[in-house]
């Protein structure tokens, strides 16, 4: 539990988490060629990375929180409380923050987000609470000066879960499966790519592109085989002089179904009884 203090500034605290580079050279199993026993790698010696407890339906749905700590406060309109305490996840549209005394429902504020040297302004209404831990904030009003570097966060705590993901929350198979990328905004960078994965998991997947795409940039994924179609946020570019650009993508919503392939359980392992051949 982090207490919060009245007019006691919280020390930043930077998130930990190194990005490792999934991009790691693997004998990949081409569907086209009818192969029916994809490679899966395992991620059986990782936990679960935390979760907040102010997600409500609609905004998990819409505006995926992360996990994000960072020194904030919150001065609400007078009369009113002051406080400082640590911000624990963050959104589009909000976050949630640790307090021993939250809030009453609605009240509204001005909030400022600090993390190192850079620091973000909004202003918030209180929305959820939990006596005795903490609050949910949405943000109201956001300068469009300040976009941006909520965007940068938004973008930096995306990757660190979807490397996280990768190697702990849902298994990856790794499979050829041919698909096509597009710009779906029809902006002066339009682009349209035949390509194919290197691995897929129910929320994304690890794909070669030629095209420069950037952390952060949306746009259309289809399942040439099938002639699904989805958007997808890059979360990950891996980029090696003389070889294909490997990038990282996220669902913009999860869809198991999409790649048409069973996977495996969250504790499946080579050591998994299901695994051994009779």
């Amino acid at each position: 539990m982090i207490h919060s203090e009245i007019e006691q500034p919280a020390s930043p605290v930077g998130i930990q988490v190194e990005p490792e580079n999934l991009a790691s050279h693997v004998e990949l199993v081409d569907e086209t060629q009818n192969h029916t026993s994809p490679v899966v790698e395992s991620a059986d010696t990782e936990e679960s990375a935390p979760e907040s407890e102010a997600r409500t339906g609609a905004d998990r749905r819409t505006y995926p929180r992360y996990v994000f700590t960072a020194a904030v406060e919150i001065v609400a309109d007078e009369p009113g409380p002051r406080l400082k305490t640590r911000v624990r996840d963050l959104s589009q549209k909000g976050c949630y923050v640790d307090s021993d005394s939250p809030f009453v429902l609605g009240i509204v504020a001005d909030v400022r987000i600090t993390k190192g040297v850079e620091s973000f302004e909004a202003r918030a209404r209180a929305v959820y609470t939990q006596p005795g831990k903490g609050m949910g904030l949405m943000f109201t009003a956001v300068d469009a000066a300040q976009l941006g570097r909520l965007n940068t966060w938004i973008a930096e705590s995306r990757e660190i879960a979807w490397l996280a993901a990768n190697r702990r929350r849902s298994q990856r198979v790794l499979m050829k499966i041919p698909v096509r990328v597009s710009d779906p905004t029809g902006a002066a960078s339009f682009f349209e790519e035949d390509t194919h994965t290197l691995a897929i998991s129910a929320h994304g997947a690890l794909i070669v592109v030629a095209a420069p795409v950037y952390r952060g940039q949306r746009f259309t994924l289809s399942n040439v085989q099938t002639n699904a179609a989805l958007e997808c946020v890059v979360v990950h570019v891996d980029r090696v002089p003389g070889e294909q650009t490997q990038v990282g993508v996220e669902f913009m919503l999860p869809n198991p179904t999409f790649w048409r392939v069973a996977f495996p359980a969250k504790d499946w392992t080579p050591r998994h009884p299901d695994a051994k051949s009779g």
